[in-house]
């Protein structure tokens, strides 16, 4: 006979072989616990200690999330950007789907912007020489002073993905047109 799993909210309970009146039970130490629900973490959900609880991401549910978007957004990473923007485009749907879900918005709205700024750092690392950084600006309406200063800045793209130019020549409408879904819902 199979030995039969039972899921009791917050930990395992394992219903072994035993004797024929019914057999023993084994709580899983490790994963019950009784607590506040604040202090506990289910499926990458915690609450808020709040008169009215809310529904919000773990740390440990956060920290993955920049690490896949590390991952699939990396700087040096070769090909278009759009290529990465519909890859990226697609954890992003399955995630916020899931995750969507929270009721604490300004944490979406920090991990959206996150992302947005990841990918203006990766475009800003794949042009490259500030010749071809310079003309991309222009290209874009950025004016021919900004995009002198942005384009022969000595700052890395972490930092200029967060600059005017870059904020003007890739705004979130760009991304929008990658396919890159918003968090927030458009706002």
């Amino acid at each position: 006979m199979l030995d039969e799993w039972a899921h009791d909210h917050e930990g395992y309970i394992h219903q072994g072989r035993g004797s024929k009146s019914g057999g023993c039970a084994r709580v899983n130490q490790r994963k019950s616990a009784v607590a506040r629900p604040w202090g506990r973490k289910f499926l990458g959900f915690s609450f808020t200690n709040e008169e009215q609880p809310r529904r919000e991401l773990t740390p440990k549910a956060i920290l993955r999330f920049k690490e896949r978007i590390r991952a699939l957004s990396g700087r040096t990473r070769g090909g278009q950007h759009r290529t990465n923007g519909r890859r990226l485009a697609v954890y992003l749907r399955g995630w916020l789907g899931y995750f969507g879900k929270c009721q604490t918005p300004g944490m979406l709205q920090r991990l959206e912007r996150r992302v947005r700024h990841r990918l203006r750092s990766m475009i800003w690392k794949q042009l490259k020489r500030g010749s071809v950084r310079f003309a991309a600006l222009c290209k874009r309406g950025v004016s021919t002073d900004l995009a002198a200063k942005t384009s022969g800045s000595c700052h890395g793209p972490w930092r200029l993905a967060n600059s005017r130019a870059l904020s003007l020549a890739l705004p979130s409408a760009h991304f929008d047109s990658l396919g890159i879904p918003r968090s927030t819902g458009g706002r």
